[in-house]
């Protein structure tokens, strides 16, 4: 299975990739795992959406943003790789969710996140999650992903 076919099949198209946001890199590659900084809902250099679910921020909307992130992730590792090619399989995902008091749906919110790595990689995309619900992301997201990928030769 493809990830570019199935991403051309969802009518997905890979941004540039996010630029940091501050003194880090956007991953790291030790082995054969790919580490992947905290990806946030960006589109065109601005958040999809602001603030905490379930207050500004809707669940639905959470769903969307954390979608996003996946597609930046993937536009992260096409810069890093120069392909799509020798993605393996995700191994796992940890989300935050800016969440409002009392609220408890955040893997409600992720599984936007890993259904869209199921439908594009298949089994492959399957993987380990934690899903943290947090007060405040930085500038504001609703939602941040970091991520770790096995890669092949």
């Amino acid at each position: 299975m493809s990830i570019d076919n199935e991403l051309s099949r969802l009518g997905i198209e890979l941004p540039q990739a996010p630029k940091p946001l501050g003194s880090y890199v956007p991953c790291v590659q030790v082995g054969n795992l790919l580490f992947l900084s905290g990806q946030l809902p960006l589109w065109e250099g601005r958040l999809l959406s602001e603030g905490r679910v379930d207050l500004e921020v809707s669940v639905e909307t959470a769903r969307e943003a954390a979608r996003q992130t996946v597609i930046n992730a993937l536009s992260v590792i096409r810069g890093y790789l120069g392909s799509l090619d020798t993605l393996k399989r995700c191994i796992r995902l940890t989300g935050y969710v800016s969440s409002a008091p009392g609220f408890f749906r955040q893997p409600d919110v992720l599984n936007a996140a890993s259904d869209l790595l199921y439908e594009l990689m298949g089994e492959r995309g399957r993987h380990t999650r934690v899903a943290v619900g947090v007060e405040v992301l930085p500038l504001n997201s609703p939602i941040e992903i970091e991520f770790i990928f096995e890669v092949g030769a």
